[in-house]
């Protein structure tokens, strides 16, 4: 299973995902870390049922946020056409008709990442990817 990791390397606040993806790399069996490069196209498309991990804003503990939750999410302003964020593409691909079910792993933006409950959640991930649901 494939794992989208998103973030900034370079900013203390957006990096969470990144660095958690360095040390689980290898602690669970069937997932593979892809890293998304900074204004990069989403690497995932046609009804492909995708995993992610990125930092969110506003929340204090590892959250799993599913396709049904991505209304929730406010679409950043754009000044740029560099400015569309990870939410307004998966929106977008959602609308028209690109984007299968997308499981969040949501990462707060302080702290420490609690790594035994990533492993946790992936290792559901793959077990559920396993019985093809």
């Amino acid at each position: 299973m494939k794992v989208y990791v998103f973030g900034n390397p370079d900013n203390q606040t957006d990096n969470n995902a990144i660095e958690a993806a360095k040390k689980l790399k290898g602690k669970v069996q069937g997932v593979e870390f892809i890293e998304v490069g900074l204004n990069k196209d989403l690497p995932f498309s046609n009804n492909e049922n995708v995993v992610l991990m990125d930092v969110a804003e506003g929340i204090d503990k590892i959250e799993t946020f599913y396709s049904k939750d991505l209304n929730m999410f406010p679409i950043s302003p754009k000044f740029t056409v560099h400015d569309f964020d990870l939410v307004f593409q998966l929106k977008y691909l959602q609308k028209i008709g690109k984007l299968g079910e997308v499981t969040i792993i949501g990462l707060p933006t302080k702290g420490e990442p609690d790594y035994l409950l990533i492993q946790s959640i992936l290792r559901k991930l793959v077990e559920q990817d396993m019985q093809g649901s």
